[in-house]
Order: C-alpha cells, then sequence, then structure tokens
C-alpha cells in the first residue's frame, strides 16, 4: 500500500502553525470552526489564518461546514477537519501475535486485523507478514486517499530516533535491526516510525486526553513501561526510558531474560505462570512503588493482556501496595486503575504517525 501523492503533501505540512490550526478544527468536531475563532485561539492574525486554511482546503483536510450567525455583519464561515482525508496504519509486534489497525486523521479506527506472529522467525519473516498486512488494510476500506505513514510499536529496548531494535528481551537476533529503514523500504518508500508499545499507549493515552504525569505499565508476555511527564512521552536523551521490567527488586533472585537477576518482570511472569495472579499484583504494585517514590507521579494505569485476564486483582493489588507506601511517607496514594483493550498498543502506533501533525508530541 503506497501512500498517494497527498501524503508527501501532508506531512509537509507540518508547521507549527499549521499543526494549532489543524489541532483546532479536530477539536470543533463535525461543528467546525470559524477562520476568526481560529485566529483569537492561536494568536495568528486573520491573514495567516487564512493563508493556511486556504491551503488546507486545497489539500482535502478541511471543508466548509456551514455558516454561523454572527454578532455583526454577514454570517460566518465554518470549518471543519476532513478525517477521511488521511491515515495511518499502527502496527504492534508482539513476542507471539501481530495487531493492526487503520485510522483516519480524527484516531478513528476503521479497520483491524489480528494474526499470530512468531517474532524469533527472523526479520524476513516477521517484515514480509507486517507488509501483507498493511496492504490489506489499505485495500479493504474503499477511499483511503492517502496513508500518511506507519508506525510500529514492539517490545523495546530501541533507538526511537533512528528506529534501530537493540537486544529485545529473548530474541537477541534483533539487536542493532534497522527496522524503519527496512520496513520503509519494503513498503515502497512509506514513512516508518518505530517506538516501543509502551510509548505508544502512553502517547495515545495523552492524546486521548490523560493528562498531567502518569506511568501506563503493560503487562503482557513481557512488562515495560511508558511514561508520560508534563503531557509529554518521556523517552529519555537516548529513547530508553521506561524499561521499568528490568528493575531488580530482589537481590540473587530469578533468572531473567535480561541476563539479571531478580527483575520484576521475571519475578512477575513466574507468579503469573504459576497462577498466582495476586502475588502477580503485588510483585507489580511494589515495582510501582519505586516508580512513584522517583518520579512522583499521578496515576499508574495497568494494561496488557496479562491484566486483561484479572483486572480487579491487579488494580487493587497495585493499589494495596502504593497506599501502604502512602501511609509510611504521608504522601497522597496516587491513583490507579487498568486501562481496558488490547488494541490499545496499535491504536497508539497509529498516533506516533498523527499526533505530529497536529503538534502533539509523536
Amino acid at each position: 500500500m503506497r501512500g498517494a501523492g497527498g501524503g508527501a503533501n501532508l506531512l509537509a505540512l507540518r508547521s507549527h502553525n499549521t499543526a494549532l490550526v489543524l489541532d483546532l478544527l479536530r477539536t470543533a468536531g463535525a461543528e467546525g470552526i470559524s477562520r476568526l475563532e481560529l485566529a483569537e485561539r492561536t494568536g495568528l492574525t486573520p491573514q495567516a489564518v487564512s493563508k493556511i486554511t486556504a491551503r488546507l482546503r486545497e489539500e482535502g483536510l478541511a471543508a466548509e461546514a456551514g455558516r454561523r450567525a454572527s454578532t455583526g455583519g454577514k454570517p460566518r464561515t465554518v470549518l471543519r477537519l476532513v478525517p477521511e482525508a488521511g491515515h495511518a496504519v499502527g502496527v504492534h509486534l508482539d513476542r507471539d501475535e501481530l495487531r493492526a489497525v487503520l485510522a483516519d486523521l480524527d484516531g478513528t479506527v476503521v479497520a483491524r486485523r489480528h494474526t499470530a506472529l512468531d517474532l524469533g522467525a527472523g526479520a524476513e519473516a516477521v517484515l514480509g507478514r507486517v507488509a501483507s498486512v498493511v496492504g490489506e488494510l489499505g485495500t479493504e476500506v474503499a477511499g483511503v486517499r492517502s496513508l500518511l505513514g506507519v508506525g510500529v510499536a514492539l517490545p523495546g529496548p530501541l533507538d526511537h530516533r533512528r528506529g534501530v531494535l537493540h537486544r529485545v528481551t529473548g530474541f537477541p537476533e534483533w539487536d542493532g535491526f534497522p527496522l524503519r529503514e527496512a520496513l520503509s523500504a519494503r513498503l515502497g518508500s512509506v514513512p516508518v516510525v518505530v517506538d516501543k508499545d509502551t510509548n505508544a499507549v502512553a502517547l495515545g493515552l495523552a492524546v486521548g486526553g490523560e493528562g498531567g504525569s502518569f506511568a501506563y505499565l503493560h503487562l503482557g508476555t513481557g512488562l515495560g513501561a511508558g511514561l508520560v511527564i508534563g503531557g509529554s512521552v518521556h523517552r529519555g536523551p537516548r529513547t530508553g526510558a521506561g524499561e521499568f521490567g528490568h528493575q531488580v527488586v530482589q537481590l540473587d533472585g530469578p533468572p531473567c531474560g535480561c541476563g539479571d537477576r531478580g527483575c520484576v518482570e521475571a519475578l512477575c511472569l513466574a507468579a503469573v505462570a504459576r497462577g498466582e495472579t495476586e502475588e502477580a499484583a503485588r510483585v507489580l504494585g511494589t515495582g510501582a512503588a519505586n516508580l512513584v517514590g522517583l518520579l512522583d507521579i499521578d496515576r499508574v494505569l495497568v494494561g496488557g493482556r496479562t491484566v486483561e485476564g484479572a483486572p480487579e486483582v491487579f488494580v487493587s493489588g497495585v493499589r494495596e501496595v502504593l497506599e501502604a507506601r502512602a501511609r509510611r511517607t504521608g504522601e497522597e496514594c496516587a491513583a490507579v486503575r487498568s486501562v481496558p483493550g488490547e488494541g490499545r498498543v496499535a491504536e497508539g502506533a497509529a498516533q506516533l504517525v498523527l499526533a505530529p501533525v497536529f503538534g502533539q508530541d509523536g
């Protein structure tokens, strides 16, 4: 599935001022917003807004949404975003499955795919499967006029800026693989963004209105964290932040796939394997308490395939540990809740492409 000519033009529109206007158009929804309101809310001159909106209409990104009565003079024309003007594919590569979505500019999912996958089958096989699924999504939905890009989210660690993988726990053969470059070439130069699965979910939550500072803890085939500090995803200078699962909480504990011993991930997954879900929740809570003490975050959100199996148990277990910590420190306890939806990683991966169009952290 190749992006239409408009796809490249859409990417070129990512100037700061244009992003401000696009974000307001998206927020306004079907009711639309007038040029005067756009100028007032962005601080841009009416002339600048007129130029930007004219270009957006020319590109098919904006359209008239009717007229609104004015307090004086003639009625004002209001504009709206055209969600179907562009799409992004979000792909979640897990160790044993692939989930993918096609989302429009609003972030609304218009098609999904879910299939088994062996991440250890080798780059050629995995890239071929991803390319096939991306192609299927594109041909399924009529009216897809341009593909902005493909966002890929998978277990870390990895280099988000360069799109290069590091040593994924249990899959050392991926260490140093240039996933972004290789997949873009396979897709015919379609832009590709690569990030950790936890960061993708954290971004999706932030874009969806989850404000402030929070940690998203993802427990599935592995364990990681997505950190949002002050409304932005925190990746660190080497994009390695959030390797939550490999903090050591038990010296000389059981070996972990990362090569260390007593990691939260190893202890958590071992408890799950034994059917001791409450113990897994307590271990997860211990790691979460360390994170709260270190970063002073407002909320802890838990999700992922394993949490989906017993969300109440994990929420109550994590909350119990955090409440005990709060009683000791005299601080207010961080809020805890589950984040349902196994497709959230793929949806967040689509936001890796969409969010920057609207001036948000992608």
